[in-house]
């Protein structure tokens, strides 16, 4: 009897831990924010989010976090193929960098983009002598959100090709079907559940980005400033209630897409 009421403690107080760690690190900081773009008011708040420059940077974030987010899908199913399905010299090393988005700090990412593709770098001078800049303008920005979000598509999708047997691959090719029909038919339906979570995981963290993305974009309203940027100069420009209020929207769009992502994950029978 006392085993058993020792062990329920335990629980207890495992658990209490648990909620009390994701409570201050997660659930106060997002109900800060919320509470942080009322703090002036009803009227403060839509005035915040109408104001057409703040709307201009959300929709300029959205269409180019959508243009990452199609990239990554594209790209990081191609890299997942060949790290699960071919091996070669280097492909370790390949493999361990393709986590260092996740373990490198965002600003240097930014940094290395300002570096190599800034005007006084070799590609920055080819573009200019072709008549176009990258950096701080929207090829910069989508290759920003690009690098911190790579990681998510590939490792969202080879633990689904590893599992992939090979003996469904064997038989449809048993059964006369070419290798193009046995991807489409056979491979990508079992890929399909990790782009889609891996793509929609990319996009809420593109349009969240800040780091990577201060260093290489710029300040005009619908075409450089994205909403990090905006929020950001809200603040210097001691708007913190503003800079909330977009904060929100942001916050409330992330919760939709992972959101959208449980709900089909859920219909399709995926967990």
């Amino acid at each position: 009897m006392t085993a058993l009421i020792r062990h329920k403690g335990w629980k207890w107080g495992f658990r209490s831990t648990i909620l009390l760690y994701f409570g201050v690190l997660v659930v106060l900081p997002v109900l800060g924010v919320y509470v942080q773009s009322f703090s002036a008011g009803w009227e403060h708040f839509a005035a915040s989010l109408l104001d057409p420059i703040a709307w201009k940077a959300v929709l300029l974030t959205l269409k180019l976090g959508f243009i990452s987010a199609l990239i990554n899908i594209v790209v990081g199913t191609m890299v997942a193929w060949v790290l699960t399905r071919y091996r070669f010299p280097g492909r370790t090393l390949l493999n361990s960098l393709v986590d260092l988005p996740f373990a490198l700090p965002t600003a240097v990412g930014g940094l290395m983009i300002l570096l190599l593709l800034g005007p006084g770098s070799l590609i920055g001078q080819v573009a200019e002598g072709l008549g176009f800049e990258i950096v701080f303008h929207q090829p910069a920005i989508v290759i920003a959100m690009v690098f911190v979000t790579f990681p998510f598509v590939i490792r969202a999708v080879q633990p689904l090709l590893e599992e992939l047997e090979p003996s469904q691959e064997e038989a449809a090719y048993t059964m006369g079907a070419s290798k193009a029909r046995t991807f489409f038919r056979v491979i990508l339906p079992s890929m399909s559940p990790g782009i889609i979570s891996g793509g929609m995981l990319a996009l809420s963290r593109a349009i969240a980005e800040f780091g990577a993305v201060v260093l290489v974009a710029g300040n005009i309203p619908g075409r450089t400033l994205v909403a990090s940027v905006f929020i950001y100069g809200e603040i210097e420009s001691d708007n913190p209630a503003g800079a909330a209020a977009v904060s929100v929207l942001l916050l409330t769009l992330s919760f939709i897409v992972l959101w959208i992502m449980n709900r089909v994950q859920q219909r399709r029978g995926w967990t």
